[in-house]
């Protein structure tokens, strides 16, 4: 087969592929800021110890965060077959998704816009 077959460049995309675990949260309704104060407290660390800082977090991101990390070890253990306790966060970051735009009534017939932050959140894990 030709090098530029699209099959062949296919076979070659599959292998540079990424195996490790991970779960992505698109379209959050939190700011990307907020996220990333929830994020920078678990990255790096085991499961166990990230679930429980999530558990007892008081930020609304950290709800969401515990979700996506809970899918993110079932992923783990589903799809790779590796062991939760072994497992840590490796990477997790949080980017920036669309703004919804809102109008605010101001005094003397002005407007004020009011942006409504999303972000796409995505946790990366691995074994020890």
């Amino acid at each position: 087969m030709a090098k530029g077959h699209r099959s062949q460049i296919k076979r070659e995309r599959n292998e540079n592929k990424d195996v490790r675990p991970s779960a992505k949260l698109s379209y959050a309704r939190v700011s990307v800021q907020k996220a990333c104060f929830v994020l920078d407290a678990i990255r790096g660390k085991d499961v166990e110890t990230a679930l429980g800082i999530l558990t007892y977090n008081p930020r609304y991101a950290s709800t969401l965060i515990k979700k996506l990390l809970e899918s993110a070890v079932a992923n783990a253990e589903n799809n790779n077959g590796m062991n939760a306790g072994n497992l840590y966060i490796e990477e997790c970051y949080a980017n920036k998704g669309p703004t919804m735009k809102r109008i605010k009534p101001r005094a003397q017939g002005r407007a004020y816009r009011i942006e409504k932050r999303m972000s796409h959140i995505t946790i990366v894990l691995n074994e020890k």
